[in-house]
């Protein structure tokens, strides 16, 4: 199949569905779950009320959630903890707040969390990266180990993930449109930038003294790397044309001047989506409790989906959907049970929610 998919309305999907093999917008095999009940043979609703939820990490059996009003909530022994571990002074901007979240890979012994959250200072928005450490669900010190990435009240990335090489690495978002901060290797704007723990720059970093692994993003809300080590992202458009990027160390992914392909100086995307699909968290699922071996799931929010993606670098070769039901889906990461745990998005200003709303769930087949 070509490398660039691009899915363009109803008559093209269906077009594509020859091409990759199924559409994104096939019935989704698994039967929507009855939100009126905790659990069903599919589905396990863990936690309700989350308000605008919008990143989940996981340490062991605790789950830890962002709410975008500034608080860092806490799933343990079954339940949702009364007490926030943390509550961060953020901004009430639509696509800003508390975002990303991620766990030290030696939490267990150093008990270090990450937060990346949106804030005001004398009418700016800016964005900032704190280390946390936690002591029995409380916070014990935090330090800012990053600040001053540009803000926007509606393009702010904000995903932390640690990667196989055990840095930190973070999505920035482009602000503005008409801006080209992500153009500039002098902003942190439209970048995904790789730290170490305590966010000092990595000497084998692409560009010298430098945090920036790539650049030309536009608003990167899901990092997920697959089994061969491969660094894949998920994109927001503008108003459609969602992509999702393959990323290679210091190359130029185009935004504003490009849009999903077609401009020769720049990385094209290997999928493309217009009507946009707004996607979210991503990861590539290796356990041996559900049937999706080295596939991607993605959280999918317009269409109101989690997604299962057969995908390498020459593109997708087959999307589909796997659960439906929910209504829009933010983040979703998987456990070390082999379980998949997801959160749903219903209450942040785009969604239609219901007196439970937003969710915590454990898919369990």
């Amino acid at each position: 199949m070509d490398k660039k998919l691009r899915i363009v309305g109803i008559i093209a999907a269906l077009a594509v569905s020859v091409l990759i093999l199924s559409s994104p917008y096939e019935p989704p095999p698994i039967p929507e779950p009855n939100l009126q009940e905790s659990e069903n043979e599919f589905v396990e609703i863990l936690a309700t009320n989350l308000k605008k939820p919008w990143a989940i990490a996981l340490a062991g059996d605790r789950i830890f959630i962002t709410e975008k009003n500034g608080k860092v909530r806490v799933f343990e022994s079954n339940t949702l903890l009364d007490e926030p571990l943390a509550t961060l002074r953020t901004v009430d901007v639509f696509d800003g707040g508390l975002l990303g979240i991620t766990v030290h890979p030696d939490f267990a012994n150093n008990h270090f969390l990450y937060v990346y959250y949106t804030y005001e200072e004398d009418g700016e928005l800016w964005n900032k990266i704190l280390k946390i450490k936690e002591s029995e669900n409380k916070l014990q010190d935090a330090e800012t180990i990053l600040d001053k990435i540009p803000g926007s009240k509606f393009s702010n990335g904000g995903v932390l993930k640690f990667g196989p090489d055990n840095k930190l690495y973070v999505s920035t978002g482009a602000g503005l449109d008409s801006s080209h901060a992500a153009q500039d290797l002098n902003s942190l704007a439209g970048k995904i930038l790789r730290l170490n723990d305590d966010g000092s720059f990595p000497d084998d970093n692409p560009f010298p003294n430098s945090p920036i692994f790539s650049y030309g993003h536009s608003n990167p809300r899901g990092m997920a790397w697959d089994k061969n080590g491969s660094l894949y992202v998920s994109e927001l458009g503008p108003s459609k044309n969602d992509e999702i990027n393959l990323v290679r160390v210091g190359q130029n992914y185009g935004w504003p001047i490009q849009q999903c392909s077609n401009g020769e100086e720049f990385v094209d995307a290997i999928a493309c989506y217009d009507p946009r699909i707004e996607p979210g968290g991503i990861v590539f699922y290796v356990g041996d409790k559900l049937d999706l071996q080295n596939d991607m799931i993605m959280a999918v929010m317009a269409p109101k989906h989690l997604d299962k993606l057969e995908i390498n670098e020459n593109g997708i070769i087959s999307q589909n959907s796997i659960l439906s039901g929910l209504g829009r889906i933010r983040d979703v990461m998987e456990g070390a049970d082999g379980y998949l745990y997801l959160i749903t998005s219903n209450t942040d200003g785009k969604g239609f929610p219901d007196s439970k709303d937003d969710r915590l769930v454990r898919i369990l087949k």
